[in-house]
């Protein structure tokens, strides 16, 4: 017999203030969208492990950078930074090598992670930047906060009046749809382990929305709990598993369906922090054990499907309060439902 789990939480029954929905504000959603090498600094200055500590005031001045990762014949063996350089000066070593004083435990991100990843990292470390590396662990860029806060402004600037443009052709698309129950459903195939792509899914999804005319609110509350639903088909599942989204006049209803492992114990896997991602996830930051946590945070209702070896179902639904119903903007027109 497999598990089930049915509960009822999130809004309450009450308007969701930016609070209750975890402050979504469009900087998430864009750390969400955004990829890091799209943010990120590919110019990297590096210097060797052999050259001395002087080397290191010279590039950090000219270049005028707190820090520069340090690569030995095409691989990341350190980073050396201005705490780094203070302890040398006090000590008058400047002509020692930077092997000396560099940091050899290096924090990375990967390039195809989303900005949020890199944001989670420089907050738990307190680290100022942060070397970037490809699939083939390849040093490609550095990113710092200046980096992203950078490549959100440019985003935002980039796709706003785009956007706009797109949400009034597609709100109108539906004017003259008549029908007792009018429904959109989008369908995504999510590969398993296919960390490069995670995220495509929800980021299509959320955007459909708000070209449909939902509030931004909404549309980045639907965006969270599907990222977080899709990542999990990508860790979890053996072969993978279909996301689905159905759209209606007064309600959003999300699916995902797969064939893995299932989940023995949801009751445990309702917990913070509990997981079962495989190693190969975790090295990369994923598998932290908040997914079903933060769609909690973002949907009406949820249910989970589920046993040992009988693969998962996971039912989410977000209830559409009257201001924010999918209508088309022009005034005075009785606007029919998706």
């Amino acid at each position: 017999m497999s598990n089930t789990i049915q509960e009822e939480f999130g809004r309450k029954g009450r308007p969701i203030t930016d609070v209750d929905a975890q402050e979504i504000t469009r900087i998430e959603e864009l750390s969400y969208d955004l990829r890091i090498f799209e943010v990120m600094s590919r110019e990297v200055f590096s210097l060797s492990s052999k050259q001395t500590m002087r080397d290191v005031i010279d590039l950090l001045r000219i270049r005028r950078i707190s820090g520069a990762p340090v690569v030995d014949d095409g691989e990341l063996v350190g980073v050396i930074s201005t705490e780094d350089l203070m302890r040398a000066l006090t000590q008058n070593d400047l002509e020692s090598p930077i092997r000396k004083y560099m940091a050899v435990n290096v924090i990375t991100v990967k390039s195809y992670e989303p900005v949020v990843k890199a944001l989670e990292t420089f907050t738990r470390t307190n680290i100022g930047r942060l070397p970037v590396t490809n699939e083939n662990d390849e040093l490609v860029g550095m990113i710092t906060k200046g980096d992203i806060t950078r490549g959100v402004l440019v985003a935002i600037r980039k796709d706003y009046k785009e956007e706009e443009i797109r949400r009034y052709r597609v709100r109108h698309l539906f004017e003259d749809i008549t029908s007792d129950r009018t429904s959109l459903t989008l369908r995504y195939k999510i590969k398993p382990r296919d960390f490069v792509n995670g995220g495509q899914a929800s980021s299509h999804i959320k955007r459909a929305m708000l070209r449909l005319g939902a509030t931004a609110q909404l549309a980045r509350q639907c965006g969270i709990a599907v990222y977080e639903a899709e990542m999990n088909l990508i860790i979890h599942t053996t072969n993978g598993g279909i996301l689905r989204v159905q759209i209606e006049p007064h309600r959003i209803l999300m699916q995902t369906t797969d064939d893995g492992p299932g989940i023995p114990d949801v009751n445990k896997a309702l917990q913070p922090g509990w997981s079962t991602a495989p190693q190969e996830a975790r090295s990369m930051g994923f598998g932290a054990g908040m997914g079903l946590v933060n769609i909690k945070s973002c949907v009406d209702k949820m249910e989970i499907f589920s046993g040992a070896g009988k693969g998962t179902r996971l039912m989410m639904e977000i209830h559409l309060r009257p201001n924010e119903k999918f209508m088309a903007s022009t005034e005075g027109t009785q606007k029919p439902g998706i």
